[in-house]
């Protein structure tokens, strides 16, 4: 099963972990066209796959991890080469994925969030501060660092973006829709692992 890193929550009112806590929307799954991605053969030689999941708004970010463990088991990676670890919010992601990218022992970091806008302007700081980090963090290590932090207006956006279906890629299709958004992270990292293999190292 995969490797999780994470602390228990602190405080005497932390609710329990419901078994039907994601009862809202449909279980994550999996499907691309075998061709637009690594087999799964090439997939499990590229190595480990990191998650850095945010524990806030937890109800929308383990259906994003459930559906980022999905796309990466089915497309070959051993759930032994999946390592997750749990943040307080998007804002320490950066940190965590900033360490794991350092250690050089994944062959890419997929970062999970869901920032919901309030009534102050705090969400946009988050966004912005936690969007730049990981860009940087990706460039520097020459890893992929992938975004999958959902950034939304409303919590019905989130949920809807965290369902169980996948997403098409991109708006420009006629049959364009919504779908986890962890699905397509891990398939971008999926996708990222195999075209880096291929590209001329760094000189």
């Amino acid at each position: 099963m995969p490797i999780v890193y994470q602390v228990d929550l602190i405080g005497p009112d932390t609710p329990a972990a419901s078994s039907d806590s994601t009862s809202s929307a449909p279980e994550a799954s999996a499907t691309r066209p075998a061709d637009m991605l690594p087999t799964s053969s090439t997939t499990t030689s590229f190595g480990r796959f990191a998650i850095v999941v945010s524990r806030f708004n937890e109800s929308i970010t383990r259906r994003l991890l459930q559906g980022a463990v999905d796309t990466l088991l089915a497309h070959g990676v051993p759930d032994d080469n999946i390592e997750i670890a749990w943040v307080p919010g998007a804002f320490e992601i950066p940190t965590v994925a900033e360490r794991m990218a350092a250690s050089r022992r994944y062959a890419a970091v997929i970062c999970l969030g869901a920032v919901i806008r309030g009534e102050t302007t705090h969400d946009q700081h988050i966004n912005r501060a936690v969007s730049t980090a990981l860009c940087q963090i990706g460039v520097h290590h020459g890893l992929p660092v992938i975004f999958g932090v959902l950034t939304c207006n409303t919590l019905e956006q989130a949920i809807a973006r965290s369902g169980g279906q996948s997403a098409t890629t991109g708006k420009d299709q006629p049959d364009a829709r919504l779908g986890n958004k962890g699905v397509d992270a891990a398939k971008a990292a999926l996708e990222m692992v195999g075209l880096m293999r291929k590209l001329p190292p760094p000189s």
